[in-house]
């Protein structure tokens, strides 16, 4: 049996994702998140649950072509039109929970876009991203304003996404 030519040549989700939606609904939430953050040259940036790595895209087009980023997404496939759209990049398989780091590797900031909702141990997820951070010195929310000094990295992470920008913000983890 052959399949007919209508089912030839279709689009994986990861690619009709990469399509229809980052263009009107990723990006514009990843360029105003970055912006917020006022990345500086020689930021190193970790995209979490990166998806098809808008983020991580709009990062390395501030930072320039010898920016290092990193972007860690649990599905292969997304990651898959990632390298495709930008196979500079260093796009890496693995869990929030356990980051894909090598040994002392740090960021300067770890942005999650759109991931943290989905992920089934926030806690574990937050402890990770904050780990991987070169110096902890706040919380910061994508739209600006508020640091968080009374709650807990955990307990913030628990209740939504948001991105740490040590550099960008004063008070303490």
């Amino acid at each position: 049996m052959t399949l007919p030519s209508y089912a030839m040549n279709r689009a994986s989700f990861p690619e009709m994702y990469e399509r229809w939606l980052v263009g009107p609904l990723f990006r514009p939430w990843a360029e105003m998140t970055l912006e917020e953050l006022a990345l500086s040259p020689g930021d190193r940036v970790l995209d979490i649950a990166c998806g098809t790595g808008i983020a991580a895209r709009v990062a390395r087009e501030r930072l320039g072509h010898a920016a290092y980023v990193v972007g860690i997404d649990i599905s292969p496939d997304m990651l898959a039109v990632a390298r495709t759209v930008e196979p500079a990049i260093d796009w890496r398989e693995g869990n929030a929970s356990a980051l894909p780091l090598c040994d002392g590797e740090q960021f300067d900031v770890v942005v999650c876009q759109q991931g943290l909702q989905f992920f089934p141990d926030k806690p574990a997820a937050a402890a990770q991203m904050r780990g991987a951070l070169a110096k902890v010195a706040g919380w910061r929310w994508p739209r600006g304003a508020q640091t968080m000094k009374s709650r807990s990295f955990e307990s913030c992470a628990a209740s939504r996404s948001a991105t740490w920008a040590p550099s960008s913000i004063s008070g303490t983890a």
